[in-house]
């Protein structure tokens, strides 16, 4: 315990575990940012809007807009050496700022737990269509039995509530365990095996006979299919899939040893994120494609579209199998990250030990997902903002996602970077981030300039959109 607080330099007294490696730190990042965004929403948002020209757009927004954020964040947490919120007002006091820039923090934080709630009951899709799978319902491939399987899990309380149950419980006993016992064991099992799996699948799609047409899809671009509203899609997901303004990478920040570069270690997450949604398109559109399917056919590829093509193909309920399962690990690391800030704060402000903090966390965001079952089902009708024009037909599932995504993301985002571009110290970003000369002058002028411009626009085309 003694290495972790003089490895936090900054005169805080809280005994902290240390990421045993770099490569643990990235798995972790990595499997935190690598999830249901990457596999399930990249696909369906590339095809919604026209493939190549998308990827690309897509491609500069985590340069620009992505990997400068993820850098400041994962400093401010690992200069605060605590939880996001004590962290981000360590770091503004010492840089003689006022102490409520934390409220970039509370806002993602609060984010996360929102996120977490809704979250793990599409995990829990994710996770009976396992069970589907393995069962051989995908056999035959017929379009009303496949379209009949999404709509009964939706319309069953019960089921839904099951399944969000196991999932958050898979969720709850890795966090319990701590740094060394549950996030980094977990990660180091989990990333290389959500990586063998996608890359299975990818084989698979190269024997479809549609891999050439996929890759045309993803790497051709068309910008004559790129609307405007397709670049802000495209900005808008480079954020959401690299797991910012959620105090997630705050909280990881925390336990980073000095030695580790932010600057070359974030790089890394953003090409290996970036190449996972990559291959997730390669998985995906052969499939789609050999099958006659639409592409841009929306949320409902992955639970509707995919397995009525697993169905019709040789082996397809083997990999349709493997490929839920794939869906669950990226899930489950994504949601061990969206609870570790919160658990965290807990830990520190309470006299609870970790696994009564985690149960805690858990125990009230299970709750707050109930809501979100019931409001498939049985409160479907119930529709709290109807009294405004643009949120007359949302639930209250699709509310708690609107505005974590569309406001809190953002709102915590754009606050990071103004805190970070503008209100701490040139000279003591450039030595914790350790780049160099023209490296640290590119990512000074993102994070002062671009980002907060390009975040801002998001925030604001979705407010008025």
């Amino acid at each position: 315990m003694s290495q972790s607080n003089s490895e936090s330099g900054n005169g805080d007294t809280a005994a902290r575990g240390l990421w045993s490696s770099r490569l643990a730190f990235i798995l972790a990042v990595t499997g935190s940012s690598v999830g249901l965004g990457n596999i399930w929403k990249f696909p369906y948002v590339t095809g919604e809007n026209g493939g190549g020209a998308f990827v690309l757009v897509y491609l500069a927004c985590i340069a620009v807009i992505g990997i400068p954020i993820l850098m400041a964040e994962v400093f401010i947490g690992r200069n605060g050496r605590h939880n996001p919120i004590t962290s981000m007002r360590l770091v503004a006091q010492r840089n003689l700022s006022s102490p409520l820039w934390r409220i970039s923090a509370i806002i993602g934080m609060l984010a996360a737990f929102i996120i977490l709630s809704f979250y793990s009951m599409i995990g829990g899709w994710a996770a009976a269509y396992v069970g589907h799978g393995a069962t051989g319902d995908f056999a035959g491939g017929d379009p009303e039995v496949i379209n009949g399987m999404f709509s009964r899990l939706l319309a069953s309380p019960s089921e839904l509530l099951f399944w969000h149950t196991l999932f958050m419980m898979l969720v709850v006993l890795v966090v319990s365990r701590g740094l060394k016992g549950g996030l980094e064991r977990s990660v180091t099992i989990l990333m290389p095996a959500l990586f063998v799996l996608l890359l299975i699948a990818v084989g698979y799609a190269t024997t479809t006979g549609h891999f050439g047409q996929a890759v045309s899809f993803l790497f051709q671009p068309d910008f004559s299919k790129l609307s405007i509203n397709g670049v802000l899609i495209a900005l808008g997901h480079a954020f959401f899939t690299l797991s910012l303004g959620m105090a997630i990478m705050m909280a990881y920040g925390s336990y980073l040893g000095r030695d580790v570069s932010i600057g070359r270690t974030a790089i890394i997450v953003g090409i290996t994120d970036t190449a996972v949604a990559l291959l997730a398109g390669l998985a995906i559109f052969p499939v789609v494609f050999a099958n006659g399917l639409e592409p841009g056919a929306g949320p409902g590829l992955i639970f509707q579209t995919l397995p009525l093509a697993f169905g019709q193909m040789p082996l397809g309920s083997l990999f349709g199998t493997l490929f839920f399962i794939l869906l669950v690990f990226a899930a489950w690391t994504s949601a061990i990250s969206l609870l570790e800030p919160v658990v965290e704060w807990v830990e520190e402000k309470t006299t609870l030990q970790r696994t009564a903090s985690t149960v805690l966390v858990g125990v009230l965001c299970w709750a707050l997902g109930i809501v979100s079952i019931l409001s498939l089902n049985v409160w479907s009708d119930v529709m709290p903002l109807a009294m405004f024009e643009r949120f007359e037909t949302k639930t209250i599932f699709d509310l708690l996602d609107y505005f974590t995504a569309n406001v809190m993301l953002p709102l915590s985002g754009l606050l990071t970077a103004l805190f970070v571009g503008w209100f701490v110290a040139r000279e003591s970003l450039q030595k914790d981030l350790s780049l160099e000369g023209g490296a640290f002058s590119l990512w000074y002028n993102l994070i002062r300039f671009a980002t907060p411009i390009a975040v801002a626009v998001v925030f604001v085309y979705n407010l008025t959109a």
